[in-house]
């Protein structure tokens, strides 16, 4: 009974890991930047970036399942600097998109394609990275890691499989469609970028307030 019962609580707990992590994750924004990004690339330039954002993202998710609240206590990082600074990144990203796009891409343009924005902030954002290290500090122990791990996979899988066809979804758009699709990603990942800097500034406040002193002014 007990085996069963733990069976059981395994289960809903992987079920919730893997919800939870893909609901926060979504695959879907992380798609549409790359299909605006990678616009011109070749097959193979494409799977280059999906792989190297991939791999960097699992990585990242995978020591933050491990080490996440160790790291945030020594470096007394909070999650709003994580929201503002992903922000930060993206708004750039934003900018570049909506700029001329290149005929050609150098290696080390691919990997900063796949470094900012596809792993960092869209695969491991700061929700994602949060949501890891809630779930993995749970009382489940072992188990409960292991249910995370399962969770980060198929998230990432997810986002692997939507970038490897959604290229192939926005060629059916013909060539004006694709002229103006990647323009209209660009605000949303503009406007994506803004609400990570007002989420982080929003859940900063009651820090920022509470180190101000208004004994004076009362």
């Amino acid at each position: 009974m007990d085996l069963v019962t733990g069976f059981a609580d395994f289960t809903a707990f992987s079920l919730v890991a893997i919800a939870s992590i893909i609901a926060v994750m979504n695959p879907a924004s992380t798609v549409a930047v790359y299909t605006a990004l990678t616009e011109g690339m070749s097959g193979s330039e494409r799977r280059k970036v999906i792989h190297s954002s991939m791999k960097i993202a699992f990585i990242v998710l995978a020591f933050f399942a491990l080490t996440g609240q160790l790291i945030f206590s020594i470096f007394n990082i909070t999650v709003p600097a994580f929201q503002i600074a992903g922000g930060i990144l993206l708004v750039s990203v934003a900018t570049g998109m909506l700029g001329a796009k290149s005929e050609s891409y150098s290696p080390e343009e691919l990997e900063n394609i796949a470094v900012v924005p596809l792993a960092f902030p869209l695969s491991c954002g700061p929700g994602t990275i949060t949501t890891v290290i809630l779930l993995a500090s749970g009382p489940e122990g072992v188990l409960g890691l292991v249910a995370v791990f399962a969770g980060i996979i198929v998230a990432l899988a997810v986002s692997y499989v939507g970038m490897l066809y959604g290229p192939k979804v926005f060629a059916y758009l013909g060539e004006e469609g694709l002229r103006v699709v990647p323009k209209l990603l660009a605000v949303i990942v503009l406007a994506i970028a803004i609400q990570f800097i007002i989420n982080g500034v929003a859940a900063a406040m009651p820090q920022i307030l509470g180190g101000i002193d208004l004994s004076g002014l009362i």
